[in-house]
């Protein structure tokens, strides 16, 4: 029974300013607290725009547990997918165990989908409490520590120099990343009131941004990078993206970043794919790529029709397939499907008709995501029954890696 009082249920409700101060608090918990943070300073309101939070109230009116929505755009397949990013999951420690995520889900995830969210994502401590709302693990977000000589020592490509970037240069960074994460499956857009939106706050949250240009100013590449504090043994450059759309463009920056090889001896690049995934790894004369931090990534459908929908596919194959979704959570979305594809694009609706195979709503998540194939899902359990099509299944939802760069 998800209740702390058989009497009095906990209210689920979204969080007013008037709940700053045990938001606070509860957070503090939970992530731990801020250097000199001074509990009996006012608590100022967290959530920003593009930011919903909800909360677990008991019968006196004490926050025992609290979520985050937060609006993003993820790509997909070539195409943008509304999506809730799930944060700051926190239950108060004498609360954990009695079930408060469940009711909180529910109403957030119905709140998500009545916006118009079609996937929901998030950043788990414990992946396995997040299993049973129907999330699985699908990619993450990588910090890897490489040897500065290393980058030092990639070979000097001809035609392209890397310079500084100033304001006018924001515009072709930001065309630089859509382009990369444009061919990938994951990565956010980047749009919207999570982001920086003016030139000078996108510089401002570094130390540097350099650009990789042509002979004729063109922008093929960057690197976000902040110069940590000393020039020791311990001392980090920590690169926040390196993205480029050529692979000349990639050797200018590393090679740049490989300059601080004196000062700094390690450098810190935030990543994603795994340990070939970034295809920059490919540029590296040395096998150094040690991975210092990792943060998984899960996902799950919200909208099953409008997420198969809404993605592009492969053009040379033509399909029609009837799959069954058990859900773990979201138990109205329970049922059979039929979607069909050609000429790249698709349609995806319920039919009355019980056939195929049987996907869990993890299963679908990890193959929508190309994560996982077929043969991997069966053998997790994820996927069940008619096997006849596995291959079609497959070719619809491979081609393209799995990366996010952007944590919340």
């Amino acid at each position: 029974m998800d209740a702390t009082d058989d009497a009095a249920p906990p209210q689920v409700r979204p969080l007013g300013p008037e709940d700053a101060v045990p938001t606070r608090s509860l957070g503090w918990e939970a992530f731990g607290s801020p250097p000199n943070a001074d509990p009996a300073e006012p608590a100022p309101w967290p959530l920003r725009p593009g930011m919903h939070g909800y909360g677990v109230f008991g019968p006196d009116g004490d926050l025992l547990a609290r979520m985050i929505d937060r609006e993003y755009d993820s790509w997909f397949s070539g195409v943008t997918v509304p999506t809730s990013g799930i944060a700051g999951v926190t239950v108060a420690a004498e609360h954990r165990g009695r079930g408060l995520l469940t009711p909180l889900f529910a109403h957030v995830l119905g709140a998500a989908r009545r916006r118009g969210a079609v996937l929901s994502t998030l950043f788990p401590t414990a992946p396995r409490i997040y299993r049973r709302f129907g999330y699985e693990i699908v990619g993450s977000l990588d910090y890897v520590d490489l040897p500065t000589t290393s980058l030092a020592a990639v070979r000097a490509p001809d035609g392209l120099v890397a310079r500084r970037a100033t304001g006018s240069d924001v515009p072709a960074v930001k065309d630089v990343y859509d382009a990369w994460a444009s061919a990938q499956n994951g990565p956010l857009t980047r749009r919207g009131p999570s982001f920086p939106d003016s030139a000078g706050e996108l510089l401002a949250a570094y130390s540097g941004i350099t650009v990789a240009v042509d002979a004729a100013g063109g922008v093929h590449g960057y690197a976000s990078w902040s110069r940590g504090p000393g020039y020791g043994t311990e001392s980090l450059l920590e690169v926040s993206d390196l993205v480029s759309t050529r692979h000349d463009a990639a050797a200018v920056l590393l090679r740049t970043l490989g300059s601080f090889a004196s000062v700094t001896p390690t450098t810190r690049l935030r990543t994603s794919g795994g340990p070939v995934g970034d295809v920059v790894r490919l540029h590296l004369p040395s096998a150094d790529w040690r991975v210092a931090e990792l943060e998984p990534y899960m996902l799950r459908l919200l909208d099953p029709e409008q997420a198969l929908t809404s993605r592009r596919y492969p053009h040379h194959t033509v399909a029609e397939l009837t799959f069954t979704l058990s859900d773990e959570f979201l138990r109205d979305l329970d049922g059979t499907y039929r979607l069909t594809v050609r000429d790249g694009e698709a349609h995806c609706r319920r039919t009355g008709t019980a056939e195929g195979p049987c996907f869990t709503g993890r299963g679908l998540a990890m193959l929508y995501a190309g994560a996982q194939g077929t043969a991997n899902l069966r053998m997790a359990g994820l996927l069940e029954g008619d096997d006849s099509r596995d291959a079609t299944w497959d070719s619809l939802f491979g081609g393209h890696q799995v990366h996010i760069r952007d944590y919340f």
